[in-house]
């Protein structure tokens, strides 16, 4: 999977790419199926500058997939929980899919 990462708000220091590359390698075990067409990007950063609270982060994670868009997002105060949890989401969403995909052809046949 061909994969673009992009911060916003924050640096995007070697650490958080590392971080993020490690988490898109593991999502590449599901997205196999569908061959080199997959294109994720990831998008991560502080909501905002203005917390008084301590820094709230976000994570946006996008696969596309032949015939389907994934869209995940997640926040948290650690930077890491909010990629783990984006992640996870669209894992899930992509599993789905691949159901449907599955689910049509047994029935088609």
């Amino acid at each position: 999977m061909r994969i673009d990462i992009k911060a916003t708000n924050l640096e995007l220091t070697d650490a958080i790419r590392d971080a993020v590359q490690k988490h898109m390698d593991e999502m590449d075990k599901i997205t196999a199926r569908f061959g080199d067409v997959v294109r994720g990007e990831v998008e991560v950063g502080k909501t905002s500058q203005h917390h008084a609270k301590g820094d709230i982060f976000r994570a946006e994670v996008h696969v596309r997939l032949p015939g389907k868009a994934v869209y995940a997002e997640a926040v948290n105060e650690d930077l890491y929980v909010a990629i783990n949890d984006a992640k996870k989401d669209a894992e899930r969403q992509i599993l789905d899919y691949k159901g449907i995909l599955t689910d049509h052809r047994h029935h088609g046949a």
